[in-house]
């Protein structure tokens, strides 16, 4: 093997083709493929007829199900943010309690990236082979196969993009590898090509990509790529390349999008209930399910939006895209959430590896001061309770089907954890994209645009501005306030500036956001508008209690809130260079390979 980024088509292309035959399993399409032993399935034989470009793109979703991918969605996404610490048997993963101590270097295992390069593989060879298929295939329609071409474009960019948010510049090709005679050991491209590249790939496919799948296949709505997927995409990107008005243009796309699933829900009779738990005057138009359960009682937003309610699901007005688990493997051909059961805990063993940091857990114990959770909520904010066990000092979100919160008294708040997943039967979605999380990356864009001058002309400019961004939070944050009669908890006349509207945005990021594998790309994205790394090294130190100056001293580099090229991959690629803020894991350096 010439380099470990790509593997043969044979592998890269077919392995995994189960994935997606799970998702049609709950709609009775079981038949979806007839699977052949991969040793007997060469190229000639296979791209002949439409089920064949079904197939790898199935291998496409099932690779992005493989528990090392959401494991590393969960690493590089969390692990080095102040939002989790060390839990129970990290012991048994050296290579994650290296992570959690910020002692990364080339040899840990969580710097191997094959799993996304052979994803991306799997899309560029359908991009290769599918348009000679439709071209044989009169079943094949044309608007079939421009829709897959869109899906496996975005599936790529959804690949790339969580390398360069972690590695930053990285190899890049949009050329499918076949054979071994092709040239692999690539250089890296810059992180800004890679993005502008993105960018343009989902600007040229976004109208080619189904907007809504059949009623029939009810979880492709939210399992497969959409429309609305490709377009939340290009909302994110759109901020980190720091062009605001196309990221603002994309989230309005979303948003309105799910304000017409919405009334279309309100007006079916397959809307499983959803119509009754939406309350849109209630959170500023936006159609955010209601977490209110009965009066007093709390935590419907929770099990609609992380139970498993596979109508719920289907429904879901919230849910954008999301890679879609099962709790009963072995009966219906699909995986089970091992990364979630083994990081975050099961019924087995409640604390995982990972736990909420001391400085979240104390956060949640405090009456006031509190630094993640406004104290005006006095302790009624929903996502204290449903993001972590406190009781236990657990990750609770995506553990359990459910949160019941009795807020009756805010004095006296009672909490049942129900439906806590078993161990290998953690049938949690692994959410990509949902609404709220679009709403607060189009507050951010919007705090961007403001000046950030005193005088009357910039108040007068930003005012619209602001009042549409803090419309933005403020539902978001009014949805997990533990209140029946609802009176708004932050205040419009707090936000007048850009920094503290910036803040505001950053805050409730973190609190609806926890353990989504989000905050460390925020950070992330921080550091690189603001040029520096102190924003994201005062957050990082917030969990530390020894060798903070350490750290604090080496995450002060912009290499450093990068990750290293990994070790094996270097030895094999001798155009990649090593990020020099770190060593190689060995005596020697990589970083003055020629």
């Amino acid at each position: 093997m010439k380099t470990k980024i790509y593997s043969k088509i044979k592998n890269a292309g077919l392995m995994g083709l189960l994935g997606l035959v799970g998702l049609m399993g709950y709609s009775s399409c079981s038949d979806f493929l007839e699977i052949e032993p991969l040793n007997e399935i060469t190229l000639e034989k296979f791209w002949t007829e439409k089920a064949d470009v079904e197939g790898i793109i199935a291998g496409c979703y099932s690779g992005l199900q493989d528990q090392n991918i959401i494991r590393r969605m969960i690493v590089w996404g969390e692990c080095r943010s102040e939002n989790v610490g060390i839990g129970m048997n990290i012991n048994y993963d050296t290579q994650l309690e290296k992570v959690m101590k910020e002692n990364i270097d080339a040899k840990n295992g969580y710097t191997v990236w094959d799993g996304f390069y052979n994803i991306i593989n799997r899309c560029n060879t359908v991009i290769k082979y599918a348009p000679g298929v439709a071209a044989s295939d009169p079943a094949y329609a044309e608007s079939e196969l421009n829709a897959h071409i869109a899906e496996v474009t975005a599936l790529r960019s959804l690949c790339y993009f969580y390398l360069i948010r972690t590695f930053r510049d990285v190899p890049y090709s949009t050329v499918a590898f076949t054979d071994d005679d092709q040239k692999m050991d690539l250089p890296a491209t810059k992180f800004e090509d890679v993005l502008d590249s993105l960018i343009t790939s989902l600007e040229g496919v976004k109208n080619m990509a189904v907007k809504r799948y059949p009623t029939t296949t009810p979880l492709y709505q939210t399992g497969r790529i959409t429309q609305d997927a490709i377009h939340a995409m290009l909302c994110e990107m759109y901020l980190w390349k720091q062009d605001y008005q196309n990221c603002i243009k994309y989230a309005n796309l979303v948003i309105d999008s799910k304000k017409q699933i919405a009334e279309e829900n309100k007006r079916s009779s397959n809307s499983y209930g959803l119509s009754g738990n939406t309350d849109e005057n209630r959170f500023n138009g936006y159609p955010l399910v209601n977490g209110s359960i009965t009066s007093g009682f709390f935590g419907n937003a929770y099990t609609t939006l992380f139970g498993k309610d596979d109508n719920a699901q289907s429904y879901n007005q919230e849910i954008i895209f999301q890679l879609v688990f099962d709790d009963d493997p072995r009966g219906h051909s699909m995986i089970a959430n091992g990364a979630v059961n083994a990081f975050y805990g099961n019924a087995t063993t409640p604390m995982g590896m990972l736990v909420p940091s001391d400085y979240v857990l104390e956060d949640i114990e405090k009456s006031s001061q509190r630094t993640i959770f406004a104290d005006r909520n006095k302790k009624v904010d929903a996502r204290m309770y449903e993001n972590c066990n406190g009781l236990l000092g657990t990750v609770n979100k995506y553990v359990t089907n459910s949160v019941i919160i009795n807020a009756q008294s805010s004095s006296d708040i009672s909490l049942t954890y129900s439906g806590i997943y078993t161990e290998g039967q953690n049938a949690s979605n692994w959410v990509i994209y949902r609404l709220s999380d679009i709403m607060l990356l189009k507050a951010e864009a919007l705090s961007q645009l403001l000046s950030p001058d005193a005088d009357q002309a910039a108040i007068d400019y930003n005012k619209p501005m602001i009042d549409e961004a803090f419309a933005l939070v403020n539902a978001v944050n009014k949805r997990s306030v533990c209140e029946t009669q609802l009176v708004d908890t932050l205040s419009r006349n707090d936000y007048t500036t850009k920094a503290r509207l910036e803040t505001l945005v950053y805050q409730e990021r973190q609190r609806e956001l926890m353990f989504e594998g989000k905050r460390w790309y925020d950070l992330v994205r921080i550091a690189r508008r603001e040029g520096n790394t102190q924003t994201l090294v005062n957050a990082a130190l917030r969990k530390v209690t020894t060798g903070s100056a350490l750290i604090a001293n080496k995450l002060a580099k912009m290499d450093a809130i990068y990750w290293p090229y990994n070790y094996e991959e270097l030895k094999v690629n001798r155009n990649l260079h090593q990020n020099t803020a770190f060593s190689s894991g060995d005596n020697g350096s990589y970083a003055t390979n020629n």
